[in-house]
């Protein structure tokens, strides 16, 4: 009974700001590696943002380096993504995703992780 499930998705104006909450339930996660991947429509899964080493580590996608954050609360066993500066180009269902035996090199590789979210929407227009 592995679930993660990401809220917070919406709509926001471009230059607005959203955080997205991925909950992992079923085990712990601090062990972990938890990413955010996005997907528009007739477009492949981009990768967003990762986090490693229970928060240790961050990495992130060219597209999104200054703008977006990830942190973990691993009391709450959650991973967050904080979204600012938002643009309409950003405008994609929102996925988390979790893995427990990858390689570094390989985590912006959406074919990596084992453990998906639903996903969440998240529109970017005035």
């Amino acid at each position: 009974q592995v679930q993660l499930v990401e809220t917070g998705g919406g709509l926001v104006p471009p230059g607005g700001s959203l955080r997205l909450s991925c909950a992992g339930s079923g085990r712990t996660f601090s062990r972990y590696v938890m990413a955010w991947f996005r997907q528009a429509p007739g477009k492949e899964r981009e990768f967003v943002a990762a986090s490693a080493r229970n928060g240790a580590h961050e990495y992130y996608g060219d597209s999104v380096k200054g703008r977006f954050a990830i942190s973990r609360d691993s009391t709450k066993n959650t991973v967050f993504l904080q979204m600012n500066s938002l643009r309409p180009e950003d405008t994609a269902v929102y996925y988390c995703a979790a893995d427990q035996r990858l390689i570094l090199s390989s985590l912006r590789r959406h074919t990596q992780y084992d453990h998906w979210g639903q996903g969440t929407q998240v529109t970017v227009s005035s």
